[in-house]
C-alpha cells in the first residue's frame, strides 16, 4: 500500500516539475521573442530616424529585412547595410549605431555624407567591413573606432578628416585593408600602427603626414600594397623595408625622403610597381633593383640621383614603364636597354646622358612614349617609330628620318646638327658643287641609261608576274598561311601589299600603338590601304591559327559608322598584319599635337569627336556579340576622315592575340591612359574603356594629354581650377551657348569617367545616352565652373544608371 502511494507521489511530483518546466521553457521563449520583437523594431525605427530609406522603401512590406540595401540574420537582426553609391546626404550621425549591436558590414562608399564619424561607431563590437570612403565626412577619426575589434576592413578614403591617426587603431588585431588617403591627416606616422601584422593594403597616401618612416614597417611581412605618396615625410627609406617580401606595389613618391635607395630594396620578388619619383634621394641606382624580375612600372624621377644607368637594366625582361627623367645621371644608354622588350615608355629627359642613342633601342617594338629631351645625346637618330616622341635639346644630326616628321617641330628643336622636312629645319641638300661633265652625265646620260633598265625590268616583271603568283600561292598552301580579305570592293593580293610598302620598310610606318605598328600601302590601283602589323608570330601552331580566324571573322561584322572597317588579315610565316580602311587624317594624337591641324579642329568638331568616340565604345560594349572591349583607347588609336570625323581603330586586336585568355593580360592599354585598378588586378574590364575615354575627351578639349589635372584631381588642388583654364588656349574661347553647354558636358562625364573605383564610373551605353539626349548638368559660364563642381555635378550620371560593372 505504501510502495502504490510513493509511486503515485513520484509520478505526480514527475508531472509537476514536466510541466513547470514547459512553462519555464514557454515563458522564456515568448520573453526572447518578444525581445526580439523589440530589437528588431528598435532596428527598423533607427533605419527611419536616420532619413536615408525615405524613398526606398518598397509599398508591399514593412519588414525592414526587405528593404534596399539591408542583410538581417535568422533571428531578423540586421547584420548588413549597404547603401554605396545611392547619393545620401545629411549628417552621418543620424544613424543610431548603438541599436544594431549585429551589424557585421556597413557600406556607404560614395555618398554626400557630412560631419564627423560619431562616437557611437564604437558600439558596433561585431563589425567586419566598414566603407566611409568618397564622403565628405569632417572632424578627426574617433579613438572609440579601437573597438571594433573584428574589423577586418577599413576605409576612410577622400573625404575631408584631419587630426591624426589615433592610438587605439592599433587595437585592431585582425585588420587586413586600412585606407585613410586623400584626406589631411597630419602628424607621425604612429608605431603602433605597425603591430597590425595581418595588414596585407595599406594606403596613407595624400595626406600631411610628416617625420620619418617608422622602422617598424618590416613587421607587416604580408603587406602586398604600401602607398604613402604625396606626403611630408623626410629622412631615410629604412632598410627593414626589405622584409616586405609579399610587397606587390610600393608607392613613397611625392615626398621629401633623402639618403639613397637601400639595397634591401631589391628583396621584393613579386613586386610589380615601384615609384619613389619626386623625393631627394641620391646616390647611384644599385644593381640590386635589378633583382625585381616581376617588376613592370619603375619611376625614379625627379631625384639627385647621380652615376650610370646600370648595365643590369637589360634584366628588366617584364618592365612596361621606366622614368628616370629629373636627376642628375650621366654616361652613355647602356645598349642592354633594348632587351626591355616590353617597354612601353621610356623616359629619360633633364640628365646628363651622353653617347649616341643605341640601335638596340629599335628592338623594342612596343615603344609608344619615348623622352630623351635636356641631354647631351649626340649622333644621329636610329630607327625608332614611337606615337609619342621627344629629342629636343641635345647635339643630334643628320637627317630628320622621313617616318619621324609627323612628329611637332617641337620634338626636335635644340639640336643645331638636325635637319629635313620639318618646319624650323634647313634641309639637307648637299652643298658641294660638281664639275660640268659630271652634271652633264647626271643631266643627260644618267636619265637615259634609268629609263631603258626600267623598260627592261618591267618587261622581265610582265612576263613572270602569272607564274611568280602561282609560285606565291603554291608556296603559301605548303606554309600553311592564311590570307583572307572581305569587304573591300577590289582585289588585294598579299603581293601587292609587300610590294607596296618594300616588305614593311619603316618608311612606310606612319604610327605604332600596343600591339603592332601601322603601314600605309597604295595599291596598284590607286587606292591605299592601312597594314596593322602584329607584334606576335604563333602561325606554326594549329591552334591559333584556328582561334586567330574565328576571331577575326566575329570582327569583321562590327558594324559601326565611327569604327575603322576591317577589310581583312593575313597570316604568314614571317609576319601577320591585319588591312583596315586608311584614314586620310591620321590620328587624333598627331592632329592635336600640329598647331596649324589643332586649329583646324574647332569646338564643334571636338565636341563631334568625343561623342563619336562613346557611341563607338557604346556599340562595342552593349550590342556586340560576344561584347568586344577595347583595351587600348588613345587619342592615338582616334583616327580621323578627310572631313576630321573620328573613328575608334583597333578595336579587338587583344582579342586575336590572346584568345584563350579572359580579359587577363599584360599587354593591355596605353601608357597615360591605363586605369589605376589594372596595375594590382591585370584583368580589363569595360570600366578600363571607361576611364580611358575619359582620358581622351578631357585630351581633346585640353589640346593635350591632362596628366598634370589627372594628379590634381587627387589632391586637394583640383577643386581650385577653373574649367575654363584647362582649355586648349590655341583656339579662342567659344560663345555660342550650345556649344558652352556641350563643352560642360563633356567635361563632367569625362570626370566620372575618372573615378577611382571603377564600379563608381558610368557605362558607355550611360554616356552615349546622355549625349543623345543632351542633358546640360548646370547653367554656367566657363568662367565660373571649377572642377570642384564638375566633379559633384558627376552624381546626375550615377544614381539614375543601372551602372554595370
Amino acid at each position: 500500500m505504501a510502495c502504490a502511494f510513493s509511486n503515485t507521489c513520484r509520478a505526480v511530483i514527475v508531472f509537476i516539475w514536466a510541466a513547470l518546466t514547459l512553462l519555464i521553457v514557454h515563458v522564456a521563449s515568448a520573453t526572447n521573442f518578444s525581445i526580439h520583437v523589440a530589437a528588431s523594431e528598435i532596428e527598423g525605427q533607427a533605419l527611419l530616424n536616420s532619413g536615408w530609406w525615405k524613398d526606398r522603401i518598397p509599398h508591399n512590406t514593412s519588414d525592414h529585412c526587405n528593404w534596399v540595401g539591408i542583410t538581417c540574420d535568422y533571428d531578423g537582426r540586421i547584420d548588413g547595410i549597404g547603401l554605396r553609391n545611392s547619393n545620401i546626404k545629411g549628417e552621418l550621425g543620424r544613424l543610431n549605431f548603438s541599436c544594431f549591436p549585429n551589424l557585421q558590414s556597413l557600406d556607404l562608399w560614395n555618398n554626400s555624407l557630412s560631419g564627423s564619424i560619431p562616437s557611437q561607431i564604437g558600439s558596433l563590437s561585431k563589425l567586419r567591413y566598414l566603407y566611409l570612403d568618397e564622403n565628405n565626412l569632417t572632424g578627426t577619426i574617433p579613438k572609440e573606432i579601437g573597438r571594433l575589434r573584428n574589423l577586418k576592413l577599413l576605409d576612410l578614403d577622400s573625404n575631408n578628416l584631419n587630426g591624426v591617426l589615433p592610438q587605439e587603431i592599433g587595437n585592431l588585431k585582425s585588420l587586413t585593408f586600412l585606407s585613410v588617403s586623400n584626406n589631411t591627416l597630419g602628424g607621425p606616422i604612429p608605431s603602433i600602427l605597425f603591430r597590425l601584422t595581418n595588414l596585407e593594403i595599406l594606403s596613407l597616401d595624400f595626406n600631411r603626414f610628416n617625420g620619418t618612416i617608422p622602422r617598424e614597417i618590416g613587421n607587416l611581412k604580408k603587406l602586398t600594397y604600401l602607398s604613402i605618396t604625396t606626403n611630408k615625410l623626410t629622412g631615410a627609406i629604412p632598410s627593414t623595408i626589405g622584409r616586405l617580401t609579399s610587397l606587390q606595389i610600393l608607392d613613397l613618391s611625392s615626398n621629401q625622403l633623402h639618403s639613397s635607395i637601400p639595397l634591401e630594396i631589391g628583396n621584393f620578388s613579386a613586386l610589380g610597381n615601384l615609384n619613389l619619383s619626386d623625393n631627394k634621394i641620391r646616390g647611384i641606382i644599385p644593381d640590386e633593383l635589378t633583382k625585381l624580375s616581376q617588376l613592370q612600372y619603375l619611376s625614379l624621377s625627379s631625384n639627385l640621383l647621380s652615376g650610370q644607368i646600370p648595365f643590369a637594366i637589360g634584366k628588366f625582361f617584364n618592365l612596361v614603364s621606366l622614368d628616370l627623367s629629373k636627376n642628375k645621371l650621366s654616361g652613355s644608354i647602356p645598349t642592354e636597354i633594348g632587351n626591355c622588350s616590353e617597354l612601353r615608355n621610356l623616359t629619360l629627359n633633364h640628365n646628363s646622358l651622353d653617347g649616341t642613342i643605341p640601335l638596340e633601342m629599335g628592338k623594342i617594338l612596343w615603344l609608344q612614349n619615348l623622352d630623351l629631351s635636356h641631354n647631351n645625346l649626340s649622333g644621329t637618330i636610329p630607327t625608332l617609330c614611337p606615337m609619342y616622341l621627344d629629342m629636343s635639346f641635345n647635339s643630334l644630326e643628320g637627317e630628320i628620318p622621313t617616318y619621324l616628321q609627323g612628329h611637332p617641330p617641337k620634338s626636335f628643336v635644340g639640336n643645331k646638327g638636325l635637319c629635313g622636312h620639318v618646319k624650323g629645319f634647313p634641309s639637307c641638300s648637299q652643298s658641294q658643287k660638281h664639275p660640268p661633265s659630271i652634271i652633264l652625265f647626271v643631266k643627260i646620260f644618267l636619265p637615259l641609261s634609268l629609263v631603258l633598265a626600267f623598260i627592261i625590268l618591267g618587261f622581265i616583271l610582265l612576263l613572270k608576274r602569272q607564274n611568280k603568283t602561282l609560285k606565291l600561292n603554291s608556296r603559301a598552301a605548303k606554309n600553311g598561311d592564311v590570307f583572307s580579305v572581305w569587304n573591300y570592293d577590289g582585289k588585294i593580293l598579299y603581293e601587292d601589299l609587300i610590294n607596296a610598302t618594300e616588305d614593311f620598310h619603316i618608311k612606310y610606318c606612319i604610327g605604332t600603338g600596343g600591339y603592332g605598328s601601322v603601314y600605309k600601302a597604295e595599291l596598284p590601283d590607286g587606292k591605299v590601304v592601312a597594314l596593322k602589323k602584329l607584334h606576335h608570330s604563333e602561325t606554326e601552331d594549329s591552334a591559333f591559327v584556328k582561334s586567330f580566324q574565328n576571331e577575326a571573322h566575329v570582327l569583321s561584322t562590327v558594324r559601326h559608322r565611327n569604327i575603322v572597317k576591317l577589310h581583312g588579315f593575313c597570316l604568314h610565316k614571317k609576319c601577320m598584319f591585319l588591312i583596315y580602311e586608311y584614314m586620310e587624317r591620321g590620328s587624333l594624337f598627331c592632329v592635336l599635337r600640329d598647331d596649324d591641324e589643332a586649329i583646324e579642329l574647332n569646338w564643334t568638331k571636338r565636341v563631334s569627336i568625343v561623342k563619336s568616340v562613346a557611341h563607338a565604345l557604346s556599340y562595342l560594349h552593349h550590342d556586340c556579340t560576344p561584347s568586344i572591349v577595347h583595351r587600348d583607347i588613345s587619342s592615338n588609336n582616334i583616327l580621323l576622315d578627310s572631313n576630321l570625323e573620328a573613328f575608334v581603330a583597333d578595336f579587338g586586336t587583344a582579342r586575336l592575340l590572346d584568345v584563350d585568355s579572359s580579359n587577363r593580360t599584360l599587354q593591355a592599354g596605353t601608357y597615360g591612359y591605363i586605369a589605376p585598378e589594372f596595375a594590382y588586378t591585370m584583368v580589363v574590364t569595360q570600366k578600363c574603356d571607361t576611364y580611358s575615354f575619359g582620358v581622351v575627351a578631357l585630351e581633346v578639349l585640353m589640346g593635350t594629354h591632362p596628366g598634370e589635372l589627372l594628379s590634381s584631381l587627387s589632391s586637394s588642388s583640383g577643386p581650385k581650377i577653373m574649367l575654363i583654364d584647362i582649355l586648349d588656349q590655341r583656339l579662342s574661347p567659344p560663345v555660342n551657348q550650345k556649344i558652352i553647354q556641350d563643352i560642360i558636358l563633356v567635361s563632367t562625364i569625362a570626370l566620372a569617367c575618372l573615378r577611382s573605383q571603377p564600379k563608381s564610373r558610368p557605362t558607355m551605353q550611360r554616356i552615349s545616352q546622355e549625349f543623345l539626349t543632351g542633358k546640360t548638368p548646370m547653367q554656367k559660364g566657363l568662367k565660373e565652373i571649377s572642377i570642384a563642381e564638375m566633379r559633384n555635378q558627376e552624381m546626375f550620371l550615377l544614381h539614375e544608371s543601372d551602372n554595370i560593372p
